[in-house]
């Protein structure tokens, strides 16, 4: 792949990182600052629910930042844009719609069709 979109990609790839770690940042602080003792079972459960909610949503941001981190290594030794399955390179459109991918679209089908028949 030509330098020019390596950098492309590693700018898109550092710019998510940066707003996934800012979000994160932000829940902290709200969490921390958010010291509401709701007298109300039914409030407390309801503050509950929307703090397992965040929780969560910032667990699936953390594993997105691992695969993050994993592309940018990529690019740093040659290996991005390089299906890990078959060798072949991925199509630029797909890393555009998903830069951390390590699969090709037709790898990518097969292991979602192995996936249905289990």
């Amino acid at each position: 792949m030509e330098v020019e979109k390596l950098e492309y990609f590693r700018s898109v790839l550092n710019d998510e990182m940066k707003a996934l770690l800012g979000e994160a940042g932000k829940t902290v602080t709200e969490m921390n600052s958010d010291a509401s003792n709701f007298p109300d079972p039914t409030d407390r459960a309801t503050q509950e629910s929307d703090r397992n909610f965040e929780l969560r949503i910032r667990d699936r941001e953390r594993k997105l930042i691992n695969k993050i981190k994993d592309a940018l290594d990529r690019i740093d030794t040659g290996e991005f844009g390089v299906c890990e399955e078959c060798g072949d390179p991925i199509s630029e459109a797909r890393l555009k719609v998903r830069p951390v991918t390590t699969l090709c679209i037709n790898c990518k089908m097969e292991e979602e069709q192995k996936e249905k028949r289990q």
